[in-house]
């Protein structure tokens, strides 16, 4: 038997979880009922619940999304059904018609779906469709919530009646109205309407000249409003037709009230279930907010949470954009208690209900932010002393209320049972009341039970390092900043930094050396200790941390180079492919010119034609017979490898080319030629001196002759001896 106490809901802020979850909730009913939620009292229940919540998780994210389950509350409908001889109106009945609507359709598609939701067709399979109700309330009544005229005869008489004399008041107020007009005893404005009724605006002075019933006057008294005789004759027999109808309808009503008031019971199985979905609905709409899932569930007593989130915390981080800190906790029958130590503000209370918490929604039937690996179990009991509770009216003190809150633990502590404690053996002497705790943590020890501590108290970190299924877990601090890191590491205790904070705030280094001779050399070289070792653990999960990335790194690039092999291995293929089959080609070219050169000497047509055939019969024996299709994607093959192969041809000629440039001897700048200079032609040897330059042009004069030549075609007799 499960019970947990409300002191516990109170202590892991349960009731914020049921705040958030009833405003997902979609009608009043379904809020009520999420407010309401307690964990329940034994296993089956509890895994049932958490099968409704993740099914229903499991519609939002597939193609057959349970149909919408929102209805109004039938309550007064229901209290109105009880009491005999009452009957409902028209709006009842749309009520009661909708919530019959919505439960088929819901119940219809759970038949058809039983394989994707299991356990909500089960849950449904016990109520019953029903179609009379909704065919017989929708044979009376319209879709605009009124009574049809066909419900009676004598209704339908009725309003036939009704409709003429509405047409005979109309018809004699507009004769009234034309022949008063024309006599000139109406006002400018006519008519107008009284006590809703239409009245001729008639001047005072022909007031008795208008017969009718006076309805009244203007504040002036200028005008007196008048109802024709002939009106007011119909408007009487209008009002007896109107309450010979009501007098129907009521009629008609009472009759509908006992045709349905046998299904009393059927609409609060309606409504009863359709509330129990609008509840599973918000359960589920809250684990999609978080990401929540349905962890697996053991028997063997073993709670391992993976990357655990605080619910309210994730979600409020989530809203600002902060970034959340999930934790682990490993709890079993070989390490069944968690000692938590480290400086004040670096998450431990939040590690403590965050554990607490997820099993308190756990065991309410709600799904929980945790890793798919996580494996739960379920707990008989969990008893949490969280926070200051000093009561000034029961005259405790924060401690008296420790020990108070100790002694129900002692006596209702045991193997089934999860403990949380913040802050334990505080509120008294340190040394006595650390020995007190020491006492109570030996205790709950022996009795097998479950718990996390969060401490300060170093007896307690030793008393964890030495008990065999005990273990000690800080909460990390950067060494260098000491800013919190909010990560749980299991497995060491954790030092407080009392010393190295006051310094970090502020405080006189001597006042902490002070301090520090106040105390046992013993406790300093312990806490020192301590400190010394979370720095080197954080040093080493930095280099671990470094390491894993270097690995994931060196991964990544050999499975890139692993794909580039692949890639080039296949090129490989599919160039040696286009050799062979050129090869081929070539081959057969050989073939067809030696044919060629054969009928080219002796014009013999047969031989050439048997040597062509026997070449085609080789050829297509080595073929293999396939469809259009293949044929179609080995060339498309064919042509791609073909385009491939040009592409890096004409890179490699490209390359080839820009290669011969660079090869290229770099000219040298022709040498200028100016008058006087003595030159010669390039493939001559006679040297000569320029007389005139005139148009890319000189007169070289060689002493027995002068001869005109093109500077382009001369050079420096200087220059080419250097």
């Amino acid at each position: 038997m499960i019970h947990i106490h409300q002191k516990t809901l109170k202590d892991l802020e349960f009731n914020a979880v049921l705040e958030q979850v009833s405003n997902l909730a979609i009608t009043n009913l379904g809020r009520a009922e999420v407010l309401n939620i307690s964990p329940y009292n034994n296993h089956d229940a509890i895994v049932k619940s958490l099968n409704f919540t993740n099914e229903y998780l499991s519609s939002f994210y597939n193609d057959n999304r349970i149909p919408n389950h929102g209805f109004d509350d039938i309550s007064k409908e229901l209290q109105l059904l009880k009491i005999e001889n009452s009957f409902l109106d028209t709006s009842h009945f749309k009520n009661l018609a909708s919530i019959s609507l919505t439960t088929n359709e819901i119940l219809k598609f759970l038949k058809k779906f039983k394989e994707y939701y299991p356990s909500l067709y089960q849950k449904s399979s016990f109520i019953e469709i029903t179609t009379s109700v909704i065919e017989e309330i929708d044979s009376i009544i319209d879709r605009f919530g009124e009574v049809k005229d066909n419900a009676s005869d004598t209704l339908y008489q009725l309003r036939k009646a009704i409709n003429s004399v509405r047409g005979k008041i109309n018809q004699s107020f507009t004769s009234a109205l034309n022949t008063y007009h024309n006599l000139d005893y109406l006002d400018d404005i006519r008519e107008s309407v009284v006590e809703n009724k239409r009245v001729l605006a008639v001047k005072a002075m022909y007031r008795r000249k208008v017969k009718g019933s006076i309805m009244g006057n203007s504040k002036t008294g200028s005008i007196v409003y008048i109802q024709p005789e002939t009106t007011f004759q119909y408007a009487r027999e209008l009002n007896n037709l109107e309450y010979d109808e009501k007098e129907e309808v009521d009629h008609i009503l009472r009759r509908l009230t006992e045709f349905v008031r046998p299904y009393k019971s059927l609409f609060e199985n309606y409504q009863t279930f359709l509330t129990h979905i609008d509840l599973i609905f918000a359960k589920a709409k809250y684990a999609q907010s978080m990401e929540a899932i349905l962890p697996n569930i053991n028997t063997d007593r073993q709670f391992e949470v993976r990357d655990a989130y605080h619910p309210l915390l994730y979600l409020t981080n989530k809203k600002e954009g902060k970034k959340t800190y999930p934790q682990s906790v490993d709890l079993f029958q070989d390490n069944r208690i968690i000692v938590i130590s480290g400086p004040n503000a670096g998450g431990k209370s939040i590690t403590l209900k965050t554990m607490g918490l997820l099993q308190v929604m756990l065991q309410s039937g709600l799904l929980i932010p945790v890793h798919e690996k996580s494996n739960v179990c379920f707990f008989d009991r969990i008893m949490t002393d969280i926070g200051d509770n000093q009561s000034i009216e029961n005259h405790l003190s924060t401690y008296s209320y420790r020990l108070k809150q100790m002694n129900y633990f002692l006596r209702k502590c045991n193997k089934n049972t999860l403990f949380l404690i913040d802050e334990f053996g505080t509120g008294s002497d340190p040394e006595l009341g650390g020995a007190l705790a020491e006492t109570f943590l030996e205790e709950f020890y022996h009795r097998e039970a479950f718990g996390i501590i969060t401490t300060h108290y170093s007896n307690l970190k030793v008393l964890a390092n030495e008990m065999p299924f005990m273990q000690n877990a800080n909460m990390l601090f950067d060494e260098k900043s000491l800013e919190p890191l909010f990560k749980l590491a299991l497995g060491q205790a954790g030092s407080s930094f009392t010393f190295e904070v006051a310094q970090k705030n502020g405080i006189p280094f001597s006042l902490i050396n002070r301090a520090k001779k106040k105390i046992e050399r013993g406790k300093v070289r312990f806490d020192a200790t301590i400190a010394k070792l979370q720095k080197e653990r954080s040093k080493l999960e930095k280099t671990e941390r470094s390491l894993k990335e270097n690995e994931k790194k060196k991964q990544s690039e050999a499975d890139k180079l692993e794909e580039v092999n692949a890639k080039v291995q296949k090129k490989l293929e599919n160039f040696q492919e286009l050799y062979d089959s050129n090869q081929r080609l070539i081959y057969l070219g050989q073939k067809v010119n030696d044919v060629a050169e054969k009928y080219f000497d002796d014009k013999k047509k047969r031989p050439l034609m048997n040597e062509l055939f026997r070449l085609v019969q080789i050829e297509n024996s080595k073929r293999q017979k396939v469809s259009a299709k293949q044929k179609k994607a080995e060339k498309a093959k064919e042509t791609q490898i073909k385009q491939e192969a040009e592409k890096k041809v004409e890179v490699i000629r490209k390359k080839k080319k820009e290669a011969k440039a660079k090869a290229k001897p770099i000219e040298k700048p022709k040498p200028i030629i100016r008058l006087g200079d003595r030159v010669r032609m390039f493939d001559g040897k006679a040297v000569g001196t320029v007389d005139t330059i005139e148009k890319g042009k000189a007169i070289v004069n060689y002493g027995m002759f002068t001869t005109n030549v093109n500077l382009d075609l001369l050079e420096l007799v200087e220059a080419v001896k250097k």
